[in-house]
């Protein structure tokens, strides 16, 4: 959490345009620290409040940033998606799978007789998981 609130104020710093002595001054105006990194999480908290009022608009985090781009457009995938969340894994773990099984980078790549043992993989893992 820390890291996040130092890197949104470094990132909110930026778009904002401020240069390092009005950073500065803003920091000393907030909290009376003149770092983020010597602040507590509730102060931070106030300098994102701060600099949200100065006009900075947070952008939202991708959901699954791994997830392949064509998901929609391959039913194989989406049985992929299913057989992950039911294990509770991430998209890495397949992309790991398909590297390791078939030395293919990324499932977006794989033929359709990979994909398909690359599924019958997962599932026999997702049975494992559960009981």
């Amino acid at each position: 959490m820390r890291r996040a609130q130092i890197a949104k104020i470094k990132v909110a710093q930026k778009e904002l345009g401020m240069d390092e002595a009005s950073y500065r001054a803003l920091l000393q105006r907030v909290t009376g620290k003149q770092s983020s990194t010597q602040m507590s999480p509730s102060e931070r908290d106030a300098v994102l409040a701060e600099l949200t009022r100065l006009g900075w608009k947070a952008k939202p985090g991708k959901p699954h940033p791994d997830r392949p781009k064509n998901t929609d457009q391959v039913p194989m995938l989406r049985k992929v998606e299913a057989l992950l969340a039911s294990a509770k894994r991430p998209w890495n773990y397949a992309h790991a799978m398909s590297v390791r099984m078939f030395q293919v980078d990324r499932l977006e790549f794989l033929k359709h007789d990979q994909l398909h043992s690359l599924i019958a993989a997962l599932q026999i893992d997702c049975n494992r998981r559960e009981g």
